[in-house]
């Protein structure tokens, strides 16, 4: 006898948003289309991107929109770029972010294992880039594992990013299930210790995805793990499915539990906590709150 399914859950209220539109967000648009850029916003369907593309912020997507891994949370296309790079991406992404006159970027990527780095030098490379163009602009990075290399994770510390960010994305028990298998909870956890002993005057960040099926004390772990190590920031948000091909929802969490959970993770010292059903890792809140503390940071090394 066939099992039947479980019915998928609704959606509720507090998870509708506006569509897209706004002047800025036309013109953002028309400028990463120009340039044959990627966003993060775009191809992860981020229920953000009306909002902080209006706003004037972006999450900008190196090295192509086709990542080498096959996350079944994830709306990025998965394939073999097969060492394919634009060698002049650095110079395009600092430019658009110059005509875009933003004071913080975030940079992200897909991930590349067909290339021999992994496309580590040319992220690098793109942070530098940037900085050169304009010392006054903060960037915050969001980073793939780099399969555990630490030489690699140290050489992007090196360019010396504002924020380090690297998502270990659900607890370690779903991990296997969520995660492409190269990606591991404790690999995740390592790049961002590697971070903090290559330098700690830089700010480390990670995110978990909630509704996803973790309990309650493995949440509470996944927060010691990373404060183990550490980590400066961490954000929430719901898991929403891309498409039926993708991992279903478990749970729809309320908004007033993401609050229980910010005021959890604030009492346990993270710097910064961003929490709610539409926040994502590169959320435009967040970026409020650490361009303040960079800045202060940058006024404090001048003294």
């Amino acid at each position: 006898m066939e099992k039947l399914k479980a019915p998928r859950l609704a959606k509720p209220s507090w998870l509708k948003v506006k569509a897209p539109a706004g002047e800025n967000y036309e013109r953002i648009k028309g400028l990463m289309g120009d340039l044959k850029l990627a966003t993060v916003c775009q191809e992860a369907r981020c229920p953000n991107m009306g909002e902080c593309w209006s706003g004037g912020t972006a999450t900008i997507m190196l090295m192509g929109e086709v990542c080498t891994r096959g996350c079944r949370f994830c709306h990025v296309k998965t394939g073999n770029p097969k060492g394919a790079i634009d060698a002049f991406e650095p110079e395009k992404v600092a430019y658009s972010i110059s005509q875009m006159k933003l004071d913080y970027v975030v940079i992200t990527s897909v991930d590349r294992d067909d290339l021999p780095d992994q496309g580590a030098s040319h992220f690098a490379r793109t942070v530098t880039t940037i900085k050169r163009l304009d010392p006054n602009v903060i960037i915050e990075i969001l980073t793939p594992d780099f399969r555990g290399t630490l030489p690699l994770v140290e050489l992007l510390t090196e360019a010396k990013p504002d924020v380090f960010a690297h998502n270990v994305e659900t607890v370690e028990r779903l991990t296997n299930r969520v995660r492409d298998p190269r990606a591991k909870y404790r690999q995740s956890l390592e790049v961002l210790a590697a971070v903090k002993r290559k330098d700690r005057t830089r700010y480390t960040k990670s995110s978990l995805m909630l509704g996803l099926g973790e309990t309650d004390d493995e949440i509470h772990q996944t927060l010691r793990d990373l404060r183990n190590v550490d980590c400066d920031v961490v954000t929430f948000g719901q898991y929403l499915q891309p498409t039926q091909r993708h991992l279903r929802v478990e749970e729809y969490v309320h908004p007033d539990k993401f609050k229980e959970w910010q005021l959890t993770a604030e009492g346990m010292g993270f710097l910064y906590v961003a929490s709610g059903p539409l926040v994502r890792s590169s959320y435009r809140a967040g970026e409020f709150f650490m361009k303040g503390i960079v800045e202060k940071q940058r006024r404090e090394q001048r003294s």
